[in-house]
């Protein structure tokens, strides 16, 4: 698939990112897919690319292209945005927060292609990025629900096309699960103040599910500014010793938890995609998400684990002391979640659907 223009020229490509860093977030991750899927086309000569990256400190990039560094200046990433206006033809941002460079730039007239993630464009959306939305000539959603959440909120946003995300390699997990550790429930995303990911859901939960199963663990990996304040919370439950919080994990050591568990929760009421079931996926763990997001799109329920009604008391602990004690439900779910990352959620299912919209911005405009 040439990224070409119409006389042949090869298309200038600038990718103005959040962040490059390999385990800097789930936005990072974004920029890393765009990358990966890139890549590919600069190193067959069908595109250059260049990368700014926000908070990335070095040059140095795994990506294979040039990278500048902003090193957390938010000044410094606009210069550079500036100055790449000079070699690019078109612009890609890893959200709206990056794209709004271009309207502090007001000569800056490259197209320009922004996703949208979710909270960023739904209720309290800041109005510069409203502004960013309207002025990009591209929006990439990462669920139906994010864009169809936008546009009942603000209009306009109905002409986004949709492209869900994915994991960065096709590889299976290097590590194997283990089959005979306690039956463990594991939670892995961050703890903001104001993003109900559904930490507090699982531990209030946990002693009714401790009751039915014994034996039962709870592993909540991820760090964040309500970190305390949860640790507190976790250790005020009369289940608190079969609750553990791990903090911020790195990508090197994650791997051994997700080997430890049975399965995986995230119960959250704001995720715009969810990028870690589709990592739970990839392990074969069961997911246990809701009802009241996007997870409804990535996680089919009753086939790759289930959704379920948090205003519905009693439905959580029932779910996770079902695939607690019926492990071989667990298995069997888990299974065909990993045959549905195999399918629609490993790399190249992300870059298949990628590329020909990238390929449709740059012949376009």
């Amino acid at each position: 698939m040439p990224l070409r223009d119409t006389d042949g020229g090869v298309k200038r490509v600038c990718l103005a990112v959040t962040s490059l860093r390999a385990g800097d977030g789930g936005i990072a991750r974004v920029a890393r897919l765009m990358g990966r899927a890139l890549a590919g086309e600069v190193a067959r000569g069908a595109a250059q690319l260049q990368a700014i990256g926000l908070n990335d400190q070095s040059a140095a990039s795994d990506l294979g292209f040039p990278l500048t560094a902003a090193r957390g200046s938010r000044l410094r990433f606009t210069a550079a945005v500036q100055a790449a206006a000079l070699r690019s033809t078109h612009f890609l941002y890893d959200s709206l927060a990056m794209a709004r460079a271009h309207n502090r730039l007001p000569l800056l007239t490259r197209p320009l292609l922004a996703w949208l993630h979710g909270i960023e464009v739904w209720e309290d959306a800041p109005p510069d990025r409203l502004i960013t939305a309207r002025r990009a000539q591209v929006l990439l959603a990462n669920s139906r629900y994010t864009r169809e959440r936008a546009e009942r909120l603000h209009g306009g946003f109905a002409r986004a096309r949709v492209c869900w995300l994915g994991t960065e390699t096709d590889e299976l997990p290097a590590t194997a699960r283990g089959s005979s550790g306690p039956p463990t429930v594991l939670m892995v995303g961050r703890l903001e103040s104001g993003r109900d990911k559904g930490h507090r859901a699982l531990i209030d939960c946990w002693p009714a599910v401790v009751d039915a199963v014994g034996d039962a663990r709870l592993l909540i990996a991820g760090g964040g500014t309500d970190f305390d304040a949860l640790s507190q919370h976790a250790a005020a439950s009369r289940a608190a010793g079969r609750i553990e919080l791990h903090g911020f994990v790195p990508e090197s050591a994650i791997d051994t938890l997700w080997a430890e568990a049975t399965v995986f929760a995230m119960p959250s009421r704001g995720e715009g995609f969810g990028l870690v079931y589709v990592e739970a996926m990839r392990h074969a763990l069961p997911v246990i998400a809701s009802v009241h997001d996007a997870a409804c799109e990535i996680n089919v329920d009753g086939e790759t684990g289930y959704n379920v009604d948090l205003d519905r008391q009693g439905d959580l602990t029932e779910r996770i002391i079902h695939l607690l004690r019926a492990r071989d439900v667990a298995a069997r779910l888990g299974a065909n979640g990993q045959q549905c990352w195999q399918r629609d959620f490993r790399f190249t299912a992300f870059r298949d659907r990628f590329l020909p919209l990238v390929a449709e911005f740059l012949s376009t405009h």
